[in-house]
């Protein structure tokens, strides 16, 4: 994928979040697509994902809008800086509005998105929807256990 191609599907990507058009973002993705969501969970294949934007996102979260910024691409591997903002509808923070930022690396395939994950610092997230410290410690020690159980951290590890 060339450089333009990557901000162009990246173009589609955040237009597609931002409407809650699960359908669409879905389509961003190869049919066996894995996208890993640090609050959602992992969503394997264009349903599930597309399900993940229309039911989930889009559930707990109003006003959404979701940028990438300079976008780099090496042919099957592509990067940005993203920020998100979003006005919380989840019954117990409503209306806390919650800005975030991250990178998001984007495996390609045939022009689509095969594997997508991102790095974001969701504790930040957590103090602006108002959740308390023990509930922020308790999911950031979930997060600190996931990620060491990653197969590339593990191996990392180990050297």
């Amino acid at each position: 994928m060339t450089q333009d191609e990557f901000a162009k599907l990246l173009a589609r990507f955040c237009a597609a979040a931002n409407a809650g058009d699960g359908q669409a973002f879905a389509a961003c993705f190869t049919e066996d697509a894995v996208y890993h969501d640090y609050i959602y969970g992992d969503h394997k294949g264009r349903e599930e994902i597309a399900h993940m934007m229309s039911h989930m996102f889009h559930r707990d979260a109003g006003d959404y809008d979701w940028r990438m910024f300079d976008p780099v691409c090496n042919g099957d591997l592509g990067y940005a800086w993203s920020l998100s903002k979003f006005t919380s509808k989840v019954p117990e923070y409503e209306g806390n509005k919650v800005v975030i930022d991250g990178m998001s690396r984007f495996e390609l395939k045939d022009g689509l998105i095969a594997d997508y994950r991102e790095s974001v610092n969701g504790g930040v997230a957590m103090v602006q929807l108002g959740v308390e410290e023990p509930r922020v410690y308790g999911v950031l020690r979930k997060w600190a256990r996931q990620l060491k159980e990653q197969p590339e951290v593990r191996d990392y590890l180990a050297d």
